[in-house]
């Protein structure tokens, strides 16, 4: 076994140099006088941010339209994804298990980025077409996450109630789905908490949110005000993962 873990080292140790060969990649262009004099003159026109009342207000309502777009392409990829999970699950057949997964599979497969370049050009610039990317990515990841609990949640409640008399839909509704509610829960927050992160960077390819005051920022040189909308990011994502991981505790406990 040790003979194999040193084997694995070196295996990707190689495979990493060979990247590196094949990429043609030269990291000490990065330490030469010149570039890093360029890089500390770039970094220095960062500051002071911006903090003029009216950018803080722009600043303001990109942060709370990032939260929206989150919130929603959150809660409406949950909804979907459990609607997918259930014959994904096997609870309808081998055949709609298949489509099911064929179908979450395709759902997640696509980056959120590659999700919001489309539905730009689907549904034009602006929120909608951030959560409609945030949505269809999520419903998923969640959808495989759903499907996942309800084969690992205990059987014998459901049993228990079709042996009195239940129906299917009445025993998954009191037998199994109280028992996958909190895990459900869980999963919904933590890919929330990381649907903050994306939506705040969607706005790159025209799809609303802080990312779309950093890329009009950046555009325009006006990187004092590019600093604003990194601050107003990291805040909003420290924020979000104090809360997230707070109601996941106080979901657990």
């Amino acid at each position: 076994m040790r003979l194999a873990h040193w084997g694995l080292i070196i295996a990707l140790a190689g495979f990493t140099w060979a990247s590196f060969a094949y990429l043609a990649l030269d990291l000490g262009q990065l330490l030469t006088t010149e570039a890093l004099g360029q890089m500390a003159k770039y970094a220095a026109s960062f500051f002071p941010p911006d903090v003029s009342l009216g950018y803080l207000a722009r600043i303001a309502d990109g942060t709370l339209e990032t939260v929206a777009i989150s919130a929603i392409g959150t809660a409406l990829a949950a909804v979907l994804g459990l609607l997918l999970a259930l014959p994904a699950a096997g609870r309808f057949g081998i055949v709609a298990r298949v489509l099911a997964r064929l179908a979450l599979n395709f759902l997640r497969s696509i980056p959120e980025l590659v999700w919001a370049a489309l539905m730009v050009m689907a549904a034009g610039l602006g929120p909608f077409a951030g959560m409609l990317a945030l949505a269809l990515h999520t419903t998923g990841v969640l959808g495989r996450l759903f499907a996942e609990t309800l084969e690992n949640t205990p059987p014998e409640p459901a049993q228990a109630l079709r042996l009195a008399g239940s129906r299917p839909a009445p025993a998954f509704l009191y037998g199994t789905l109280p028992n996958a509610v909190p895990q459900l829960v869980a999963y919904s927050l933590y890919r929330w908490e990381i649907n903050i992160r994306m939506a705040a960077i969607l706005g790159v390819v025209g799809a609303g949110g802080l990312g779309q005051l950093l890329y009009i920022s950046l555009s325009l040189f006006q990187q004092q005000q590019a600093m604003t909308v990194i601050i107003a990011m990291l805040v909003l994502v420290a924020v979000v993962d104090g809360a997230s991981a707070w109601l996941r505790a106080y979901l657990a406990r």
